[in-house]
């Protein structure tokens, strides 16, 4: 896809939405740290229907700690992997009390080093709790990204790198929500909904459906 495209592209994302939000419920940036760590294999549904009572009683690292790893799978259980999960957010929150002052650190280098969180991670709560141009590469931004031909890449972190070479420096915060918007409502894995897509025209995919899905 040429530069004219690109920009195109996201132009017509940004005109369907222009301010467009995560899915994830969360009340800071600690607990949008915590719901990301538990979306991994899981849904962002599931996650908020886990989140919403617990998050009652922990916004802090601090209460985390106090809450204690057993009481926390027990708000938590209804996730896959919830007891790694668990202990490795409980290690997290004690790293960041320890280290940080129980503050989230805005570094993708420390925000890697917590036990549990990735580079997508990371690169998700920088973008939305910090507002950093950051895009976090899921199987939804990795598919869009390689069956369009906006950023193929035969790996998550080609496809970030060449994002970060190609999208539009007005476009950037948001063209993490737009992509993932856009794969998981649209450009789907097992069958894209082609008549209804903003930028059908633009697209590199051979295999274009003709027929809207109900």
């Amino acid at each position: 896809m040429n530069k004219k495209d690109i920009h195109e592209f996201f132009a017509r994302l940004h005109a369907r939405d222009p301010e467009p939000k995560g899915e994830l419920n969360y009340t800071n940036p600690y607990t949008l740290l915590v719901a990301v760590a538990l979306s991994a294999q899981a849904t962002d549904v599931g996650v908020n229907k886990a989140t919403k009572d617990l998050f009652k009683v922990v916004s802090t690292p601090q209460q985390m700690l106090e809450l204690g790893e057993e009481r926390l799978k027990g708000y938590i259980k209804t996730i896959g992997l919830y007891n790694s999960k668990a202990a490795n957010i409980i290690k997290a929150a004690r790293v960041l009390v320890e280290d940080y002052d129980g503050e989230v650190p805005q570094r993708r280098e420390d925000l890697e080093k917590l036990p549990g969180v990735g580079r997508k991670t990371a690169n998700v709560v920088l973008n939305i709790a910090f507002g950093q141009p950051t895009i976090a590469v899921d199987t939804h931004i990795f598919r869009v990204c390689n069956r369009t031909g906006l950023a193929p890449g035969k790996t998550p972190l080609a496809v970030e790198k060449k994002l970060e070479e190609v999208v539009p420096k007005e476009f950037a915060l948001h063209a993490h929500h737009w992509l993932i918007l856009h794969g998981r409502y649209i450009c789907k894995a097992r069958k894209p909904n082609c008549p209804v897509c903003p930028v059908e025209d633009l697209c590199r995919y051979p295999q274009k459906t003709v027929v809207e899905e109900a």
